[in-house]
Order: C-alpha cells, then sequence, then structure tokens
C-alpha cells in the first residue's frame, strides 16, 4: 500500500510542477521575485501533498539565517531541497549544469540567479562560482551549496569538496551548515517515500576568517555528527566508519564538532 501511495505522490509532484511551471510564467518573466514567489507556492504545496498522500511530514529546526551567508548542506534527495528553500528568505543555489535543461526546473533556477557548474571540473566550477559570486549581481540572500557535490544515501561515505572552503573565504561570510535525515524516507533512488519526520537542521554557523583545515573540519564534523544524530532519531542505526578509528584528522574534526576548539 506504501508503494502504491508513493507512486501516486511522485505523479502528482511532477504533473503539479508542470501545472505550477506553466501557470506562473508571467510571474517568472517579470521579476526574479515573482519565480521566488512561484518556488515556494510549489514548494510548500509539494511538502503538504507529501504529508497526505505518503505520511511523510517535515519540519525545520534550528535559527534559519536571514542576512547574507553561505549555507552548506547535506544532500540525501530531492526532498532537503524543498525543505530548505521554504525555510530560507532569499535562497540561491550552486547546481550541477545539466539542470539547466530541466523542464521548468532549469528556467526558474537560472532566473533566480542559481549557478551551475560543470560535475568533475573541478578547478573551473571553482573559478566560476568565484567570478559569480564577485560579479555583485545579486543582492544579498543565502547562497547554498552541497559541500559533498552530490547526493549521498544515509550511512554512505563521501569527501567534502573544497570548493565550499573557496567561497567561504572569498565571501567573509559566516557559513551555516545543516543537517538532514530525509534520505531515510526518501532514498536516493527508487520511488517508495515512507512515512515519519523528515527534518533539515540549521546548525551553529561558523564565523568568517578560518583557515582551510579547519574551516573543512568543523563543517564536516558538524553536519556529519547532527545528520547522524537525526537518522538515528528516525531509527536508521548509524554505523561507526571504521576508518575514522585512531584517525587524528577524524578525532580532532569530531572535538572541533563538540566545541573543544574555537
Amino acid at each position: 500500500m506504501q508503494l502504491i501511495r508513493s507512486a501516486l505522490f511522485n505523479v502528482t509532484m511532477y504533473v503539479w510542477m508542470a501545472i505550477v511551471g506553466i501557470a506562473c510564467i508571467p510571474l517568472l518573466i517579470a521579476s526574479p521575485e515573482g519565480a521566488r514567489w512561484a518556488c515556494s507556492f510549489y514548494a510548500r504545496s509539494t511538502l503538504w501533498q507529501l504529508a497526505r498522500i505518503t505520511g511523510l511530514r517535515s519540519e525545520i529546526r534550528g535559527t534559519v539565517p536571514t542576512g547574507g551567508v553561505l549555507v552548506a548542506a547535506k544532500h540525501q534527495s530531492f526532498l532537503d531541497i524543498i525543505l530548505i528553500w521554504t525555510a530560507l528568505s532569499r535562497p540561491f543555489f550552486i547546481m550541477k549544469s545539466i539542470l539547466r535543461f530541466a523542464p521548468f526546473l532549469g528556467m526558474y533556477a537560472l532566473r533566480l540567479g542559481c549557478i551551475p557548474v560543470h560535475r568533475g571540473k573541478r578547478t573551473e566550477a571553482i573559478k566560476l562560482m568565484l567570478a559569480e559570486v564577485r560579479s555583485g549581481k545579486r543582492e544579498g540572500g543565502q547562497l547554498l551549496i552541497y559541500p559533498q557535490g552530490t547526493r549521498v544515501a544515509p550511512g554512505a561515505k563521501r569527501p567534502y569538496k573544497v570548493g565550499t572552503f573557496a567561497l567561504y573565504d572569498q565571501l567573509k561570510q559566516p557559513c551555516v551548515p545543516v543537517a538532514t535525515n530525509v534520505g531515510v524516507f526518501w532514498p536516493k533512488r527508487g520511488i517508495l517515500r515512507r512515512p515519519g519526520l523528515a527534518v533539515a537542521e540549521f546548525l551553529e554557523p561558523i564565523p568568517p576568517g578560518l583557515d582551510r583545515a579547519t574551516f573543512m573540519a568543523t563543517l564536516e564534523a558538524r553536519i556529519e555528527t547532527a545528520s547522524n544524530r537525526l537518522m538515528e532519531e528516525a531509527g536508521f542505526p548509524v554505523a561507526i566508519d571504521p576508518q575514522t578509528i585512531g584517525d587524528p584528522v577524524a578525532h580532532a574534526a569530531h572535538d572541533v564538532a563538540g566545541g573543544k576548539h574555537h
């Protein structure tokens, strides 16, 4: 039965995207703010449909930033994108270049000033991201990046990429980490949507001015520690990676997350 509910929701989600995308084209043409309203309306109504059809509710925790900050989030599925979007006042994204051609999603994202980058071309991507940020074409807002570069399934390991530090160093703004457990309920692949409570949690901001090693260790430790806690809360058993046992870098990162380094 849950699989049937999930399939129904998936069809509804994409049909609704087409309906809203077409109906709001005048807003898209009129201004970026019109496009932002359309995206927010779609995101909130989709979360409502998700809860009613599949029983998967959602919740935002922590202090949501309102000014100009860099937001670095754990990425497990499309659901965390929707959740974070509904929380932020003026978000724009670092996104995969191929998404420019996605129906409706691509044209709205570009209108909002999202930055497309090519996966696998790290140096080129970082240069493009920095050039876009330096251009000053945007009026503040929250720049959202996924520091692991792609969706990562619960329990899987993937390195944090240096592009996040490059933006943090250039912007001279706080970086707000975001943890999540959405992959437990809405997996990276497949159509099943499990009932429960999906959470995106905004964590303690990382102040500007840290060196690369300290920043990257702090960011990864905070996001991974909080995401593991949220996944365990959702009933997902989080195993300790044996590769980190006795690893001084991993232990240093853990200490940073616990507030032992300032």
